[in-house]
């Protein structure tokens, strides 16, 4: 069996999985406070990060203590030839106890090397998965809105 391509990202936390699982649903708290609509239940929601990045996102799968899934239904990027990359992918959070730890697997089903915006949303879900969700699950205080930092190490321009 190959290994599969997509992005992923694994970490452990001194949590239990459904504390794990409550700051996943805080997307506001580690990866944007510009998100219109639900996130700790079954529906869509909108993610903007100025004119670089928009998507509208469906959430599918809640399973407390285990398991979150998004449905990407459609993307826009301002830095790529195909906007919509990410369209028809999953983002998928799994949860798992690990002795007294949780393990967080991240996937981005769908998010491969041969996307034009692999590096860049790599190094961002790096950030965000890694850094902010971490950190709000540890500390209660993640990193979200980090956008400016990401543009300026990829040289990405935001449009007036």
């Amino acid at each position: 069996m190959t290994p599969s391509k997509d992005y992923s990202a694994t970490f452990l936390v001194d949590n239990t999985p459904e504390a794990a699982f409550d700051a996943i649903n805080n997307v506001r708290g580690w990866w944007s406070e510009n998100i219109e609509g639900r996130t700790d239940a079954l529906g869509d929601f909108k993610y903007r990060a100025e004119d670089i990045h928009r998507c509208t996102i469906r959430i599918t799968e809640l399973v407390a203590g285990k398991r979150v899934v998004w449905h990407v239904l459609d993307n826009d990027f301002n830095f790529i030839a195909d906007k919509s990359e990410w369209k028809d992918t999953d983002i998928i959070f799994e949860l798992a106890k690990k002795g007294d730890q949780t393990e967080v697997r991240f996937t981005h089903v769908g998010l491969v090397p041969t996307y034009e915006c692999y590096d860049v949303c790599s190094d961002a879900w790096g950030h965000y998965i890694k850094g902010s969700l971490r950190s709000l699950m540890t500390t209660g205080k993640g990193q979200p809105n980090q956008n400016e930092q990401i543009k300026h190490k990829h040289g990405i321009r935001s449009e007036a």
